[in-house]
């Protein structure tokens, strides 16, 4: 196969997937019902915390810096946070307590009943990630995973599971961006545009 045809196969197959999920009118009921939620924390003064491991932790952070940044509006900043970036924190956590901890213990000492948590985990079976929706749900917090095909783990530990029908990881990364994008427009264009 030569170079070009298989860039092509590589783009066709992501877009394919995405057409897919346009396709759910199941799924784009469950993104609206995310970005409801997240609204939803966010009008009543609340926030929404992001987590994931590598490629997912990226995804956290991109998210997390289009809520509190702008997303297409000059707008005031909305608190979003991924909760990987203090590198202190995060080493010392798994250094003294355990990797699997690393999340947990920053929900236990930021999260609200209200707020939101944003759980990445393409497998869903990140035992950090499990632990850190187990301890927000036990908060009162709302759970939204962002997954692939089965969910894993997670999908009995969230309020919202946005599964994404696939199992390979890059693709369903570059769904769970736009997702994440279409929930930051649709809480932006309620919050500010109302």
């Amino acid at each position: 196969m030569s170079t070009e045809n298989k860039i092509s196969r590589l783009i066709r197959s992501s877009a394919e997937l995405k057409l897919r999920i346009a396709e759910d009118r199941a799924f784009s009921d469950k993104i609206g019902k995310a970005a409801q939620a997240c609204h939803a924390s966010l009008s009543s003064g609340g926030k929404i915390l992001l987590c994931g491991n590598g490629g997912s932790a990226a995804d956290a952070q991109h998210l997390a810096a289009e809520f509190t940044g702008r997303f297409y509006q000059d707008r005031p900043p909305l608190f979003a946070e991924a909760l990987h970036v203090n590198t202190s924190y995060l080493t010392a956590v798994a250094n003294d307590y355990s990797f699997d901890e690393v999340y947990s213990r920053l929900i236990k000492a930021k999260g609200r009943r209200g707020d939101v948590l944003i759980a990445l985990s393409t497998s869903g079976n990140s035992k950090n990630i499990l632990n850190a929706a187990e301890t927000a749900a036990g908060l009162g917090m709302t759970v939204i995973g962002f997954t692939g095909e089965t969910g894993g783990k997670l999908a009995p530990l969230c309020d919202l599971l946005l599964n994404v029908p696939s199992t390979d990881t890059p693709r369903i990364q570059e769904c769970h961006i736009l997702i994440g994008h279409i929930i930051c427009q649709m809480v932006e264009e309620s919050l500010f545009n109302g």
